[in-house]
């Protein structure tokens, strides 16, 4: 590599992009490939599960393109579709530099059961504040998440989340204005906006559950319960403010860290990866 090499360049080296600079997974494939960027298998397997998590989530809400309520909608739930998939690349590609594998071959050739997605994430979209429920719960997640990942000991963990909070920020502001404005709004946004939260609530519980592996981690990872805290926190103040009560209770554990999933990711999985399957190889 040159010293004088610019993120961009075909000759950029992804290790030296500091935190918050546009890193691309192409400047992470192609460190890879230089070996100059190599995920552990700890941290692969850690990469592999925040990355399964955005990628089902963006493969969910780009369902509402052409279907939102309104034309703005239609873009900005595109556009968090899209950053979304741009974190997925980064971190499937990242945990795919442990094995051989490319981002493609991750999201296209598992199986069900090879996915580490939460539970939350392959929840059908159901109406469009049952959507905005769940992106409410997961920008919260995935917010306090990036956030702490800025500080990873491990260098290209702590760039893709550098990039990554800065656009979560903007979809925890989106999904938190829906939220108030469904629940203020008319007696049937509101209890449309109660209903879905009720409904995507019970999923919270497994984003905060410490395994083997996040606690074998350490300083290179976040410790899931570490943020419950925050999470209670920021959606308990906004709840109040929409004056909604907090849904009862949430599961412990869904299992989808440990490819138990529920009976949604398999249907979606299979309209998702079935040209990549019928065409291997192709490209464009």
């Amino acid at each position: 590599m040159q010293p004088s090499a610019k993120l961009g360049d075909a000759s950029a080296s992804a290790t030296r992009i500091t935190p918050g600079n546009a890193l691309r997974p192409e400047d992470i494939a192609l460190a890879a490939r230089h070996g100059a960027a190599k995920a552990s298998e700890d941290v692969a397997q850690y990469a592999l599960r925040l990355g399964d998590d955005a990628l089902i989530l963006a493969q969910r809400l780009a369902h509402w393109i052409s279907r939102a309520p309104e034309l703005e909608e239609d873009v900005a739930l595109g556009n968090i579709a899209l950053d979304q998939l741009g974190h997925a690349r980064s971190f499937l590609t990242y945990a795919g530099s442990s094995w051989g594998k490319s981002e493609d071959e991750l999201a296209y050739f598992r199986r069900e059961q090879e996915f580490r997605c939460a539970h939350l994430f392959e929840q059908p979209n159901g109406d469009f504040a049952a959507t905005i429920a769940r992106q409410f719960i997961a920008a919260n997640y995935q917010f306090p998440l990036y956030r702490g990942l800025t500080q990873s000991s491990d260098p290209m963990l702590a760039a893709i989340a550098a990039k990554a909070v800065k656009e979560v920020d903007y979809h925890l502001d989106h999904s938190t204005q829906w939220v108030l404005r469904l629940a203020g709004g008319t007696e049937e946004s509101r209890r449309r906006m109660v209903a879905g939260l009720d409904l995507m609530w019970p999923f919270t519980g497994e984003l905060f559950q410490d395994d083997a592996l996040t606690a074998r981690l350490g300083d290179a990872g976040v410790l899931p319960s570490s943020l419950r805290a925050e999470f209670d926190r920021a959606t308990g103040e906004v709840l109040a403010e929409a004056e909604v009560d907090i849904p009862a209770s949430s599961m412990a554990s869904g299992g989808g860290r440990h490819g138990r999933h529920s009976e949604h990711l398999g249907y979606l999985l299979a309209e998702m990866q079935v040209l990549a399957r019928e065409y291997p190889g192709a490209s464009w």
